[in-house]
């Protein structure tokens, strides 16, 4: 088993080109060995070869050196605050689908949402009817958060633009409520006001999880800013952004059969 176990990991280095450097050092030391056992080369062809071990072993050396102070250098600078923004901000979100994918607990915030449910619908259709639940909250198309968004958005006297974004968003909510077999998992409210950031959450309460948190940008041209937070890494700020999806979800309207979805359940 540890046989197995060693060979697979030396397949694996070599097809990722890794630590190629000690096995050749590894593999040149053998053949050495061998060469002066039988008494096949002679003691200069021996010293050469040697010598020539030697030297790629100490490039190998000064390579993984290299390496260790590269990221000695990246550690400090984080623990400095001196971080680089592209380490930290993305543009956006690209394993999410298949982080879905396995999801219990699917939590969503946005203003019209309308890029999200549109890339993400079928694979939320497939986790509700897996037993998934999953709460989505949106802008209210019924009071002035639409003005508010087209404000923000630097287009203030175009509150139509966020009006006709949310009609496909709520389409597509309401086909995903009358998902076969998910029925009371899937969860809409609508909000009347427009959410400071955007959320994803996947799993919150689970050791694996992770909330994706966009940061808005005042022109849907420019695309917006994405940050990643994970519970083992951002213990407080995990936490926090948890707290801040209940917040809102706690304000948010309930869709119910005046918005063409499913009647909410009595009591």
């Amino acid at each position: 088993m540890t046989r197995m176990r060693f060979l697979r990991r030396v397949r694996h280095d070599l097809s990722q080109g890794e630590n190629l450097e000690i096995y050749s050092t590894a593999l040149l030391s053998i053949t050495l060995a061998i060469l002066g056992a039988f008494d096949i080369a002679g003691g200069k062809v021996l010293a050469a070869a040697t010598l020539a071990t030697l030297a790629l072993l100490a490039v190998g050396l000064l390579g993984s050196r290299r390496q260790v102070a590269e990221l000695s250098t990246q550690v400090r600078s984080r623990m400095a605050g001196e971080a680089r923004v592209s380490d930290i901000l993305t543009r956006d979100k690209p394993d999410l689908v298949q982080q879905i994918q396995g999801a219990q607990d699917i939590r969503v915030v946005g203003v019209t949402l309308s890029r999200t449910l549109r890339n993400l619908v079928d694979e939320l259709q497939r986790r509700a009817a897996a037993g998934a639940t999953i709460k989505v909250a949106l802008i209210d198309a019924t009071t002035s958060a639409p003005a508010e968004a087209a404000r923000r958005s630097t287009i203030y006297d175009r509150p139509d633009v966020f009006e006709n974004r949310l009609r496909p968003s709520v389409d597509l909510l309401r086909e995903l409520t009358a998902t076969p077999g998910a029925e009371g998992r899937i969860s809409v409210r609508f909000l009347p006001f427009v959410p400071a950031f955007g959320l994803v959450l996947i799993d919150p309460q689970r050791p694996s999880g992770c909330i994706y948190v966009d940061i808005y940008s005042h022109s849907s041209a420019s695309g917006d800013a994405v940050f990643t937070v994970l519970p083992d890494r951002d213990g407080h700020w995990y936490q926090h952004f948890q707290d801040e999806f209940d917040r809102i979800w706690a304000f948010g309207r309930p869709a119910d059969a005046s918005d063409g979805f499913p009647p909410l359940p009595l009591g």
